[in-house]
Parts: C-alpha cells; sequence; structure tokens
C-alpha cells in the first residue's frame, strides 16, 4: 500500500485527509522498453482488471502500471465506499470538483512515473473515472501545476482517455489563456479519446464537449474517436484504434501484429 496525505487551509483552519492507494499491478515489457503508461481503472474496479487486458495487447515496448484507487466513500453512491480516484456526485459538466481527490491521484501517478529512466517516454490513461484523472493529469502537466498550485513534476508524451471527461473544465480556458508555455505545451501534447454514442452511464455528449473543450484551450494534438452502438465498456475495435494510436504517437518500433 501506498498513501499520500493532503491539506487544504481556508480561513486559518486546515483539514488533512489520507488516501490510502490499493495495489499496484505492473506489466513488464516483452520488447525493448521504450514507453511507460500508467492506466487508471474506473469507478469502484482495481488495476488488476485493466492488467490482464493490457498484457495482452500488441505493444511489446510499453510498459504498463495499473494502481488501484484508494477507497472511499462516494457521494454518487450515497456515500457508499468503493474505489474512486476522487469524489464525485453526478457525472456532468456542472458537477462540484473534488480538486483535493483529483490533486492526490494525480501526484500518485506522477510519482509512480518519476523513477523511470530518463530515456523512457511517459504517458497516462484510463477508462471513464480513470480516463477523467488522466485528463486532470494533461492540464496539470501543461499548466505545471497541481490545482493546489504545487509544481507538476512529470513530462508527459501521451493521453489517452476512453469513455471519459474533462474535470475542471470550466476554469480550464481561462487558466490556460493566462499563460503563453501552457498554451505552447497543450499544442504538442498528443491526446487520443475514444467514447461509445450508446454510452448511458458517461454520456457521449459529455465525451464529446470534454473534447471540444480542449480543442479549444489550445489542445491541437487531440483525435476523438467515436464508436456506433458502444456503451460503457471497450471492444477490440477501440483497443486496436488505442494500439495504432500510441505506437504512432510515441514512435513505438517493433510491435507485433
Amino acid at each position: 500500500m501506498s498513501s499520500r496525505s493532503s491539506s487544504e487551509s481556508s480561513g486559518g483552519r486546515t483539514t488533512r485527509r489520507t488516501f490510502e492507494f490499493g495495489r499496484t499491478h505492473v506489466v513488464r515489457p516483452k520488447g525493448q522498453h521504450q514507453a511507460t503508461i500508467v492506466w487508471l481503472h474506473g469507478l469502484g474496479d482495481k488495476g488488476s482488471s485493466w492488467s490482464q487486458l493490457l498484457e495482452t495487447l500488441p505493444l511489446p515496448n510499453i510498459k504498463w502500471i495499473c494502481p488501484t484507487a484508494p477507497t472511499r466513500p462516494v457521494a454518487l453512491f450515497g456515500g457508499f465506499p468503493c474505489t474512486a480516484w476522487f469524489d464525485v456526485g453526478e457525472i456532468s459538466e456542472d458537477a462540484s470538483v473534488d480538486l483535493e481527490g483529483l490533486d492526490a491521484s494525480a501526484a500518485h501517478v506522477a510519482n509512480l512515473l518519476s523513477t523511470e529512466p530518463a530515456d523512457i517516454k511517459l504517458g497516462v490513461g484510463g477508462f471513464s473515472m480513470g480516463a477523467a484523472t488522466s485528463l486532470y493529469s494533461a492540464t496539470c502537466r501543461v499548466l505545471g501545476q497541481y490545482g493546489n498550485g504545487n509544481p507538476y513534476p512529470i513530462n508527459l508524451s501521451a493521453i489517452v482517455g476512453l469513455s471519459g471527461w474533462l474535470p475542471c473544465s470550466r476554469t480550464l480556458t481561462n487558466r490556460m489563456g493566462r499563460s503563453h508555455e501552457a498554451a505552447r505545451r497543450a499544442a504538442s501534447l498528443p491526446i487520443l479519446l475514444c467514447h461509445g454514442i450508446g454510452d448511458d452511464v458517461v454520456a457521449y455528449r459529455l465525451g464529446e464537449r470534454s473534447a471540444q473543450t480542449l480543442s479549444s484551450a489550445g489542445f491541437r494534438n487531440l483525435t476523438f474517436r467515436t464508436y456506433n452502438g458502444l456503451g460503457h465498456y471497450t471492444i477490440p475495435e477501440e483497443t486496436n484504434e488505442v494500439c495504432n494510436w500510441l505506437t504512432a504517437s510515441l514512435g513505438l518500433g517493433g510491435s507485433r501484429s
């Protein structure tokens, strides 16, 4: 188990929550190690669920790190505890944002990537709430800091989000507009977003609006793929898209077909 504490101060009073992250599963590269990607599961899931799938992909040059989110009360489920990267009451653009939880999870991801060799390309991806956390990590990267103002330390080279949404979408454009460096980073960061039109958990329109918000904020290297009839799950057509996109975006060699 690993843990990270974060605190939030208001009016001279400090509240502190400690987040206990679950087991991390690692899929070692079968070929030359060229990239490391942290892959984040969805709400109520665990890292092992995705590590088993990722191990089957024809991407022998990627090391996958699949952490498990903390178990915490989730407002969406009436306070019932389950694994979650951050608290959420509703999945919509108008939902209140658990910035403390997002920062803690983004920092956990950055910490997992911080010990990788200097010549290895780094990325973050995920499904549903994991995709939301990966997109939040992308905004931290381009802005150079977490939501709490602490510096973000990792140079990300690829972001993948399946069936997800963008947290903090309302404030992103304004924050981006105040920094030329953020705009430069955003323009060069490759992002792949995939969403099923039949998704009844994270509505397709929310995924589409998230892609539009990112594009408007300056993320020029963004690909948005849609799938007719796809619900809130993944299919081989989608994972093939991810494999092809990662191979091209990261310049990977020696992939098996």
